[in-house]
């Protein structure tokens, strides 16, 4: 028995990850195989979303790499039409495709770095999901999960596209819960906290060990931790499964208890 044969949900369905080529997205792509998706691996780095492909296949899973830049209409048109022609369907939409800006306030932040954060984070989101969306009403319904993050309730100096990005995320998670539930589509957002990620390594106004010393409640394995992406991907994973069918229109949010604290250290 391969390492994906011992359980299938997901059996029979189809999910496109954008973004999947490391952290949050890989994570997620490595669970949704587990469960028996066909994964769509869906990332501007060839490279990396092709290592993730050979990760999935070697476990016994079935992926195929779409390249495509989110924050452009004609890509995301392609990759969606392409994986539809691949697998036949779609059945759930993972919008976890961001940028974070490599530090900056409103008036030091150049209109191209704001547009590019805002373009792959929050226009990809809408991209996306405005190509899936007539798959699944067609398909009867589905789930899109679009991963947020604690930064949409509350930020740190200098992130000030990464933030509004994420917020705009939790309001259009709301807007197309309510314009879709007719259609049987939940939308579902996943607000992470610091992640162990190449983002939170390289790039933003505060390191991992920044965040570890500010304070985390949860403390599973040490005192004060960042998350694993694989504790994202299971909170994802619950939102597009049918355990999650009740819920649509809100934010779930994955960090640790950060946004539980009154003040941080």
């Amino acid at each position: 028995m391969t390492a994906f044969q011992s359980r299938r949900r997901w059996a029979g369905k189809t999910a496109l990850v954008t973004g999947a080529g490391g952290g949050i997205g890989r994570a997620t792509a490595l669970r949704l195989a587990e469960e028996g998706a066909a994964v769509a691996i869906v990332d501007v780095n060839r490279r990396a979303a092709e290592a993730v492909r050979k990760e999935v296949e070697t476990a016994g899973g079935t992926a195929a790499v779409f390249v495509a830049d989110v924050s452009v209409d004609a890509d995301c048109a392609g990759t969606v039409a392409a994986c539809e022609a691949a697998f036949g369907r779609i059945d759930v939409l993972v919008n976890n495709a961001a940028l974070l800006e490599p530090g900056g306030a409103v008036d030091g932040l150049s209109e191209a770095d704001w547009d590019r954060v805002i373009g792959v984070s929050l226009k990809g989101v809408f991209l996306m999901s405005r190509h899936v969306i007539p798959r699944l009403r067609a398909a009867g319904g589905g789930a899109i999960v679009n991963v947020a993050s604690v930064h949409a309730f509350a930020t740190m100096p200098k992130t000030a596209a990464y933030a509004a990005a994420k917020g705009g995320v939790v309001a259009l998670t709301r807007q197309m819960a309510l314009d879709f539930a007719a259609d049987r589509i939940r939308v579902v957002a996943v607000a992470p906290g610091a992640v162990d990620t190449d983002m939170l390594r390289g790039g933003g106004s505060a390191s991992d060990e920044d965040l570890v010393r500010a304070g985390f409640p949860m403390d599973g394995r040490s005192i004060g931790r960042v998350g694993e992406p694989s504790e994202i991907a299971e909170v994802i994973l619950f939102a597009a499964s049918e355990q999650a069918s009740f819920v649509t229109g809100s934010t779930i949010a994955a960090d640790g208890g950060l946004l539980a604290r009154l003040v941080q250290a």
